[in-house]
């Protein structure tokens, strides 16, 4: 159970930091530098450059995590379909404040294209609630792989 969570939030995780870095890290940056003018010239240093690309790297992965988040939430029982189709609202008012804490420029474009792939990734979630979810970890006993005795018959 645990390999294929693993190896799903990996991909997830690494698929939000490229688009990160491929989608929202341009515009951020040109956000950043486009205060430029004649008597004003922008030349962010190295750690500046670093520092947001690592910024957004970050957030992007971790949000890109939603829906394994919410799958493994929904197998513990703490959330399930109805409960995530009855609070979409709040989650939509909820994304936009997350939105709007992680993104590191203060414009209203990156909060965008910060929100829109939260919304999107909730209702991923969802769909895999609905798929993934309605079971529990039934199969699942905490003493069975450290116990050693794993597969032994007594």
């Amino acid at each position: 159970m645990l390999l294929p969570f693993s190896f799903l939030s990996t991909i997830c995780f690494l698929s939000g930091a490229t688009f990160g870095y491929f989608v929202v890290f341009p515009p951020a940056f040109r956000f950043l530098v486009g205060y430029s003018n004649d008597f004003l010239m922008s030349m962010p240093a190295v750690t500046e450059y670093f520092s947001l690309a690592l910024h957004l790297l970050i957030a992007f992965g971790v949000i890109f995590e939603m829906p394994v988040l919410m799958v493994f939430l929904a197998k513990i029982g703490v959330v399930d379909l109805a409960f995530l189709n009855r609070n979409r609202k709040y989650a939509i008012l909820i994304n936009f404040i997350i939105a709007a804490i992680l993104t590191p420029t203060p414009d209203v474009v990156n909060q965008f294209m910060m929100a829109v792939p939260l919304m999107i990734l909730y209702e991923i979630s969802v769909v895999a609630v609905w798929l993934f979810g309605r079971k529990g970890f039934a199969d699942f006993q905490p003493g069975s792989a450290s116990s050693g005795k794993a597969g032994v018959e007594e």
